[in-house]
């Protein structure tokens, strides 16, 4: 369906990722909102332009142990090990209610096999009210030695593949950005089916305690989010945009409408909000109101006019 002309006061936000129709460009991010009940007394749910839940696999997991979150200067950096209630307990006791909000609801689905990724699939496509599924593919390997489908071209399309192979869903594929050229991924998904790309997921880290002289998460290592890693998800989003025809999805460090602004002008179709949904629960719905103000105050017939329209020549 295409976009008719806007006539009324209101901005037009809406924006197509694929067949997938959002009233406005702002989602939140896999693994920041919870499973978005977490967040209904504090943010108006329906004004969003989606959420993207927790990351689900095939079974429940618990998730490493604390301590998991430190902060850090402009950030934090998390090790949470991926917890979670396993697929049957998402459909079954987190599903209803995400049925009810006015708004898109996508699923972000992880797996160590490509079986695993199948079966998540499979269940998740059979499920009334869920409209796309974002793929996790930042994820160990078992079968390869523990190297993440992310890292290489080939595993990255397999995963791809095997989703959409499985699904009449959109897919799309979230993005590592630990990867010597991240548009080569991205190129290779979209070969493989992807309907879009949303980038970035988090950079590897660490953290140490000077006092203690050990390391700040008991896992050691953690991933890296918030508005340290904006410069480097712009550079992403703006590189990977100019290398593939699907849509592209920003985030890392969005706090602002200002911020998603600049990942639009940059040639982001949608952005999510994550972190910043920790220091403020209700960022991604500021975010919302903000890019509205921007429609209006800059007269555009709509907020799609400004992506990838950054001039740089």
């Amino acid at each position: 369906m295409e976009f008719v002309g806007n006539h009324d006061p209101f901005p037009d936000l809406r924006v197509k990722i694929g067949a997938l129709e959002l009233q406005n460009p702002v989602l939140t991010a896999s693994g920041t909102f919870g499973y978005a009940r977490e967040f209904v007394d504090l943010v108006n749910l329906h004004r969003l332009g989606g959420v993207v839940v927790k990351g689900i696999s095939l079974f429940p997991r618990m998730g490493n142990p604390p301590p998991r979150i430190v902060e850090t200067a402009c950030g934090m950096l998390n090790a949470i090990g991926l917890e979670n209630v396993g697929v049957d307990r998402f459909i079954e006791l987190k599903m209803p209610y995400l049925r009810g909000i006015d708004t898109q609801i996508i699923v972000n689905i992880l797996g160590d096999s490509l079986e695993e990724y199948r079966h998540i699939t499979e269940k998740l496509s059979q499920v009334p009210g869920i409209a796309a599924i974002e793929v996790n593919i930042s994820c160990p390997n078992v079968k390869k030695g523990g190297v993440a489908f992310g890292s290489d071209p080939d595993m990255a399309a397999a995963v791809t593949r095997v989703v959409r192979d499985n699904t009449s869903l959109p897919v799309i594929v979230k993005l590592s950005p630990n990867v010597t050229d991240i548009s080569l991924i991205a190129m290779a998904v979209e070969q493989a089916g992807a309907d879009a790309v949303s980038l970035i997921n988090t950079l590897i880290g660490m953290a140490i305690d000077l006092r203690t002289k050990r390391p700040c998460l008991a896992n050691v290592i953690g991933g890296l989010s918030g508005p340290a890693i904006k410069p480097v998800a712009l550079r992403m989003v703006y590189l990977v945009a100019r290398s593939v025809s699907i849509p592209v999805i920003g985030i890392g460090g969005i706090e602002s409408a200002e911020d998603a602004l600049e990942f639009m002008l940059a040639g982001a179709t949608a952005v999510q909000v994550g972190t910043a949904s920790f220091i403020n629960p209700r960022a991604s719905e500021e975010v919302v109101e903000g890019i509205g103000d921007y429609v209006i105050r800059e007269k555009l017939q709509s907020v799609r006019d400004i992506i990838g329209a950054l001039e740089s020549d």
